[in-house]
């Protein structure tokens, strides 16, 4: 008869160590918290891995104009990027931002908005004259402030409409939930870690 004898102490304190290590992820979920703060800092500064698709022609131009652009794509005030927070717990990594329209930038989407009117003052010469700008082929008109004597008060109406926003995902994460490579890459190197660690 041909016997095999194993010491499996060794083998079985290791995995009752293991087994002990895996009962407090604290220290691999704040390390993953961490990584998706990193990993979410690196999409806003290569804007977008894969890169996110450009401005429309007419967001360029609105940005020109308030001194925002050139720059960068969802960095108009920076408000965006510096709302991402991250979190961890026993068992769980997040990581997010409290912006209202972080999501539809996340995810893209459609904005539905109502129809709407409002008061609009235009400011106007000593004659009643609205006065125009230069921009619109000088046919701009210049808003009036309360404080501006001269000027018309008139009513606009906007109709019901819908805007698109393509999505342009920053948290890195794509659209089915899944870690974008460069995250998945680090995250697992993390856990790799951690489980050689208590192993």
């Amino acid at each position: 008869m041909f016997e095999i004898k194993i010491d499996a102490n060794q083998a079985l304190a290791g995995l009752s160590q293991m087994e002990l290590g895996t009962r407090n992820t604290r220290p691999l979920a704040r390390a993953i918290s961490l990584e998706f703060l990193s990993q979410t800092a690196a999409n806003f500064e290569a804007q977008g891995r894969p890169k996110w698709l450009g401005l429309k022609p007419s967001t360029i131009k609105q940005r020109s104009k308030e001194g925002s652009w050139p720059g960068m794509i969802l960095q108009r005030s920076g408000g965006l990027a510096a709302s991402i927070d991250s979190g961890y717990d026993a068992t769980s990594a997040v990581v997010g931002s409290n912006k209202v329209y972080a999501a539809i930038h996340q995810q893209g989407g459609d904005i539905n908005k109502a129809a709407q009117s409002r008061l609009v003052r235009h400011r106007t010469d000593a004659k009643g004259n609205l006065l125009r700008t230069e921009h619109f082929k000088g046919n701009g008109l210049i808003f009036a402030k309360d404080s501006h004597k001269r000027a018309v008060s008139r009513w606009f109406e906007q109709s019901a409409h819908t805007v698109h926003i393509d999505a342009r995902p920053f948290l890195p994460v794509d659209a089915q939930g899944d870690l974008q490579p460069e995250a998945e890459i680090s995250i697992m190197g993390l856990v790799n870690d951690y489980l050689r660690s208590i192993g």
